[in-house]
């Protein structure tokens, strides 16, 4: 395992992880690896694209071939559905 030495911490960063750490029932080194890791696994984790082309890229293949067919809804207020007879 690779060791890391972090200089200049600020004396109320480590007092807050010191917090952290007892109530979680963990050393300090111990609290700096799990935020290390949570860090990197939620960068990670982050999709690389935003809604829209996640959206389009889901339903690419659903059969809809113009644009025009889907009424846009920009500007409007929102309403619930209706999913009456």
């Amino acid at each position: 395992m690779a060791q890391l030495i972090v200089r200049n911490v600020e004396d109320e960063i480590r007092d807050k992880l010191r917090e952290l750490a007892g109530a979680h029932g963990r050393s300090m080194e111990e609290e700096v690896r799990e935020i290390l890791r949570a860090a990197v696994l939620r960068v990670e984790l982050e999709p690389k694209d935003g809604l829209g082309s996640r959206i389009v890229a889901r339903f690419r293949d659903c059969g809809l071939r113009d644009c025009e067919e889907i009424e846009e809804h920009k500007g409007q207020a929102a309403r619930s559905a209706d999913f009456g007879p």
